[in-house]
């Protein structure tokens, strides 16, 4: 018996769509400006961030989600757009601020990583996704990172 189902169809590499997107109108209509809105549906958020890094040269551009599943799931559509190396999750801890109980050991890690590459242009990503409750945290004065200025 042999195998009569069609050959499977390749990942299409959507990097490749990045200097397109950097291009679109709608695109340019909004960069630079401090009061643009720019509403793009759910399912094109990825390819409107990376046309958005790839148009600016301001890095990173910071997207702050609702959720973390949110999150999660934009740092994966635009990882596979940009590539894993281009977008960083900034994770919110797990615990609640009156809780008598230390953050996860790998979310303190991610967060100090992200914090550490952002010091440097070179390793800087170019899309950072965080929840919105990761930006309420506060950061351990203890840590060893310089000041990050983040400016409009």
């Amino acid at each position: 018996m042999t195998d009569r189902s069609p050959p499977a169809d390749p990942v299409p590499d959507l990097g490749s769509l990045r200097p397109l997107l950097a291009e679109e109108p709608s695109l340019a209509s909004v960069l630079g400006r401090r009061d643009a809105v720019w509403a793009v549906p759910e399912a094109g958020r990825a390819l409107a961030l990376a046309g958005l890094a790839a148009a600016t040269d301001r890095r990173p551009v910071l997207v702050v989600t609702a959720t973390r599943a949110e999150a999660d799931r934009l740092v994966a559509d635009v990882a596979a757009v940009l590539g894993c190396d281009e977008v960083a999750l900034f994770p919110a801890w797990e615990t609640l601020p009156f809780e008598r109980v230390s953050p996860a050991v790998e979310t303190m890690g991610q967060r100090l990583r992200v914090l550490h590459r952002l010091r440097d242009p070179a390793t800087a990503p170019a899309v950072v996704v965080a929840p919105v409750r990761s930006l309420a945290q506060r950061l351990d004065p203890e840590a060893v990172v310089d000041p990050i200025v983040v400016g409009r």
